[in-house]
């Protein structure tokens, strides 16, 4: 029996419901980046990176390509990083919201 569409996606929002996976797709928006210079700006250990990079292939978001001894992920396709900009609007307008709610609360008192 297939899966419902609105359990697909809630499966796939849970998958992208982890800060390392979402800043390893904000990295690779820059373009492809090899394993050490991910590791690098992530300051995490190695075994970690590799679990969240193995998430990400296994949903189809990052590709992997080995150029001699390095390995280098790039996004899978523009979507990804069209849906990080649209997340980046969202989270955008809620702050403004917020600030605005909290500067009618500061007014009121």
């Amino acid at each position: 029996m297939p899966v419902p569409l609105h359990q697909a996606k809630a499966e796939f929002f849970r998958m992208l419901g982890h800060p390392v996976r979402i800043r390893v797709l904000e990295l690779l928006q820059s373009g492809p980046t090899p394993v050490r210079d991910l590791l690098a700006a992530l300051d995490i250990e190695p075994s970690n990176l590799s679990q969240q990079l193995a998430q990400l292939r296994r949903y189809g978001l990052v590709t992997a390509t080995r150029e001699g001894s390095t390995v280098v992920y790039a996004l899978a396709g523009a979507d990804v990083a069209e849906l990080l900009r649209a997340a980046r609007r969202i989270l955008t307008e809620l702050i403004a919201d917020q600030g605005t709610l909290l500067a009618e609360l500061r007014a009121a008192d």
